[in-house]
């Protein structure tokens, strides 16, 4: 199978269309450095991106999070994704929508005086669980916890953070598990390595306050369509004890769509009519 840096196709990279093998950057590059970096995943469906404005406005959010801004406004990164699917001919796919500090003057901490870059590239991506749409994802709980805000702009969907993401998917995965859940640095239930997490118990919703890790646009999505269906959604802190009396569970994510699950460690959880409901729901508000 062909690595991502072994493709046809192109990549829209500072304003103009590349060849996918020859989207590169320098070595010195800050971001490879320094985390100075920041990125948004999003899904088309039937030729739209879901969100699409919503995501290259908070891709700006976050630059700023990160004390950069990017060389490109909102509309221009808007018509430059419709671009990337045009010349990719893909209706229903993944775009990925990157912006970072480039080599430049400064090779320390600091990097003000670097230019900063954007890229877009799109690609077919299955369901990032596989068959846990329909059987449930099994999630370990992972060793590190989500940091305070006080230590790292949470808020921000920045490369950085996804640090202990990767080492915890590996762990999770070593083990046989689809991802790993994490807690907050207080202890309370926070989301999984790339989607936030959702409980049912007695017909209501619970899922974790969004105050110390991104409030994710699928989540927003998934918490409008239960409140109009008439369903209570508890947004609150939640002890990891609280899972034992949980009868279902879901993760919520662009990629991750709404994937139900099945067990976090020792707690299981049933694939149940409410959590199937929601799946298909946003199904169909993503396709209309």
């Amino acid at each position: 199978m062909a690595g991502y840096d072994d493709r046809d196709g192109k990549i829209w990279m500072d304003g103009k269309m590349v060849d996918w093998r020859d989207a590169n950057v320098h070595i010195l590059t800050h971001a490879m450095h320094y985390a100075s970096s920041v990125f948004e995943g999003e899904r088309a469906y039937n030729g739209k991106i879901f969100k699409s404005r919503e995501h290259s406005e908070r891709l700006h959010f976050s630059a700023g999070e990160l004390d950069f801004v990017i060389p490109y406004t909102v509309d221009q990164i808007e018509a430059a994704k419709a671009q990337v699917l045009t010349e990719a001919g893909l209706t229903d796919a993944y775009v990925r929508a990157i912006a970072w500090r480039g080599a430049g003057p400064d090779m320390g901490v600091a990097s003000s005086r670097n230019p900063v870059h954007l890229a877009i590239a799109a690609w077919e991506w299955g369901a990032y669980y596989g068959d846990a749409k329909t059987k449930g994802a099994k999630l370990d709980i992972s060793k590190w916890k989500r940091p305070s805000p006080e230590t790292i702009p949470v808020h921000a969907k920045a490369a950085g953070l996804y640090m202990i993401c990767t080492t915890s998917k590996h762990a999770a995965e070593a083990k046989g598990c689809s991802d790993a859940l994490f807690m907050d640095y207080r202890g309370y239930v926070a989301e999984a390595t790339g989607a936030n997490i959702f409980f049912v118990k007695d017909g209501e919703v619970h899922t974790p306050l969004a105050d110390c890790f991104l409030n994710g646009l699928t989540r927003q999505t998934v918490i409008g369509l239960l409140k109009d269906k008439g369903i209570t959604v508890h947004e609150r802190h939640i002890m990891p004890g609280e899972m034992e009396g949980f009868e279902q569970c879901w993760l919520t994510g662009t990629a991750a769509e709404v994937t139900p699950v099945g067990m976090i460690g020792d707690y299981t959880f049933e694939v149940g009519a409410l959590t199937q409901d929601i799946a298909e729901t946003y199904e169909k508000l993503v396709r209309s």
